[in-house]
């Protein structure tokens, strides 16, 4: 696997010292650039690829919450504050994860570990290579009726089983085939062949409904309907 590519962007010098000494201490990540800021990080991220974003929410300039819709799905963001009030607003940007100050090396290699778990993730023309544990799993989009956000990992729903694996929904975005497989809500992405219905603000998969929130509702209803 490649090394993921790093980008710092915090106001506290002491707070990007903490994220750069750990980031060297592992051998699957590159640092890449250190920004006291949002417009900084901008300059930073127009000639350079950034596969993984450590991001403080509280800064002068922008607030990282803000910066973060700025991003595009390519790059993955994990939020760090010293403020655990914007846990909820981080997890509905659909960020890997939150890493609440001061950071422990422990608690970082928890977030990065999932970082590197997405990036393991691997496509073929009808089959999705997942990792679950020690053990690699190969799926065929058929045969998956839906993926479950479930805290910190995702559940891959079919007929006869499930298997969990530590990814975030936001990352499989990028690598499911949108002509196949629908966003429909935080927590949720299904097979558009598995649905038979809509019911109120539900999607019927068959015996299983599945919530569709305010802000899918209208692409979901215009696309599969």
């Amino acid at each position: 696997m490649e090394k993921l590519k790093c980008l710092v962007v915090d106001d506290e010098e002491l707070a990007r010292a903490l994220l750069e000494s750990y980031i060297a201490k592992l051998d699957f990540l590159e640092l890449v650039g250190s920004a006291e800021g949002p417009v900084e990080a901008m300059n930073l991220m127009r000639g350079t690829k950034v596969d993984l974003l450590f991001l403080d929410i509280q800064m002068p300039e922008i607030k990282g919450t803000d910066f973060a819709k700025m991003i595009t799905a390519e790059t993955q963001i994990i939020f760090t504050t010293a403020y655990s009030e914007y846990a909820l607003e981080g997890y509905e940007l659909n960020a890997l994860d939150y890493l609440l100050k001061p950071i422990t090396f422990e608690r970082f290699l928890k977030a990065v570990n999932k970082a590197k778990a997405t990036g393991e993730t691997k496509t073929t023309e009808d089959t999705l290579t997942v990792k679950s544990g020690y053990d690699l799993h190969k799926l065929k989009y058929a045969d998956i009726h839906y993926i479950e956000s479930d805290s910190e990992y995702v559940n891959y729903h079919m007929a006869d089983k499930k298997i969990m694996s530590n990814q975030s929904l936001k990352a499989l975005e990028k690598v499911l085939p949108s002509s196949l497989f629908i966003r429909v809500h935080r927590s949720y992405i299904v097979n558009r062949q598995m649905v038979t219905g809509l019911k109120g603000r539900d999607l019927l998969l068959g015996d299983v409904e599945i919530p569709v929130s305010d802000s899918y509702y209208d692409v979901v209803k215009g696309e599969l309907f």
